[in-house]
């Protein structure tokens, strides 16, 4: 093998060293706190007075079990429904709790104001609440809860996060509760639909999952250390008292973009407050099983990670951010970015290397015999290992019930999973570069379920 030929193969087992060193840190980083997390102890809920916001748009088909189930698990608490524009029942339904409830408020807009977006669904109920509250009240005793409309938080929920280390902590400004899949086991999501297709809707079901069991809390709970846990778009709880911190001068505390949970958490730990996050109670939501659903929220997601890439000047210059939590948050913003840089030169360049091989063959069998195909195995691990591992994680941490080989067989369909989010993330670029910054709902299973299912 010529000289320039060793050059490359050292440098590429060099890099590839460097890279195995780092990927095991990273992991390493994300799952020594998940494994280590354990249940802390339960606070006063009664010191608290609670408030949940609910938007809705379009949600006839599940507001009124939700409604029903919240007021029986949670008496004391006070439900602000956002009856968003609906074109459906939705307000009827609203309005028949109403009617018999003090505890159930009703917040409609109408056009032109309405169907904006789910941030300005949820500044009118906070506008609302404001108006409405006795003014002797502190607001930080004040917590506001955000639920979606299908939305289901498990029993002793308000008791958890008050604990000590959660709203407990008058520097805590948020919590961020986990996020499960209700439907996770359903069998038949298309009902009597093909086969095929109900195995690739549940296992999407499923990999959504183990998605918001595992590699979420595994971030949020190394977010402990940078101080940057990020809030999430349900199950996300606030104080009253931070929220008006940054809601001045502002229609309210949620801003513009497509991802206003993340925003806001952004905004509260620009402010200087803490937030934090617990696994040891949850909200349950339907698991999306439809492949059109799923790309369009991630869609929204990704697109609205890029929008607040516009906050990194905040971010680097802020005060109340240490070097680790900058570092955290930039890298979150970038990641879109980086997952389309990564898309086109990764293809790329094997792809000339496929094409180099098949001219001169014999390259290939010097690039192997000189230690080569430890650089392929590693790769190989990189884009399999790092995703398979979390099937494993879900049985330790979540499922044990299911077996270790069925979570070993989900973390392999997960490192498939992952790659949605490029395609997400090409259509977020389109819709940017489209000036497209509209609000795109997620579609409920039922409204595409085939009728007679």
């Amino acid at each position: 093998m010529n000289h320039s030929a060793g050059t490359v193969v050292s440098f590429a087992m060099a890099l590839s060293l460097i890279m195995g060193s780092a990927f095991v840190a990273y992991l390493a980083a994300l799952v020594t706190p998940f494994l280590r997390s354990r249940p802390q102890p339960p606070g006063d809920a009664s010191g608290f007075d609670w408030h949940i916001f609910v938007p809705c748009r379009d949600e006839e088909a599940v507001i009124g079990t939700t409604l029903a189930r919240l007021r029986a698990e949670f008496p004391g608490m006070h439900l602000w429904v956002i009856d968003d524009g609906s074109i459906d029942f939705t307000g009827d339904v609203i309005r028949s709790y109403q009617a018999d409830d003090p505890h159930v408020h009703l917040v409609r807009r109408v056009a032109p104001n309405a169907r904006t977006g789910k941030g300005d669904a949820l500044n009118a109920a906070y506008q609302a609440l404001c108006e409405w509250l006795p003014a002797p009240l502190a607001p930080e005793r004040v917590v506001i809860g955000v639920f979606d409309a299908d939305g289901s938080p498990a029993s002793g929920c308000l008791e958890v996060i008050s604990g000590a280390q959660l709203f407990g902590d008058p520097e805590v400004a948020a919590v961020q509760i986990e996020v499960r899949m209700s439907n996770r086991e359903e069998r038949q999501p298309l009902g009597d639909g093909p086969r095929l297709r109900n195995l690739l809707g549940r296992t999407l079901v499923r990999m959504q999952d183990l998605e918001f069991r595992t590699a979420i809390p595994a971030m949020q709970l190394s977010r402990r250390t940078t101080r940057t846990v990020a809030m999430g778009g349900n199950g996300q709880f606030a104080r009253l008292s931070a929220l008006r911190t940054i809601a001045e001068g502002a229609p309210g505390p949620w801003r513009g973009s497509l991802l206003e949970d993340y925003e806001l958490g952004l905004h509260l730990k620009l402010a200087g407050w803490h937030t934090a996050f617990t696994r040891d109670t949850w909200v349950d939501q339907e698991g999306l099983w439809n492949v059109k659903q799923l790309v369009a929220q991630r869609t929204r997601w990704s697109q609205g990670a890029m929008q607040c890439v516009r906050y990194l000047p905040q971010i680097w210059n802020s005060p109340k951010l240490t070097t680790l939590g900058v570092l955290e948050v930039s890298y979150c913003l970038f990641q879109p970015w980086l997952q389309l840089f990564g898309s086109v030169v990764y293809p790329t360049l094997v792809l000339l290397l496929a094409l180099r091989y098949a001219i001169h063959p014999e390259i290939a069998g010097q690039f192997l015999s000189n230690g080569g195909w430890g650089l392929l195995v590693a790769y190989l691990g990189f884009g399999l290992v790092q995703f398979t591992l979390w099937g494993p994680l879900y049985w330790r941490k979540c499922e044990r019930a299911a077996g270790f080989w069925r979570c070993l067989g989900w973390g392999m369909a997960y490192s498939l999973y992952i790659w949605l989010y490029c395609v997400c993330t090409w259509r977020a670029l389109a819709r940017l570069a489209k000036g497209r910054n509209s609000w795109v709902k997620t579609r409920r299973n039922a409204e595409l379920r085939p009728v007679g299912s």
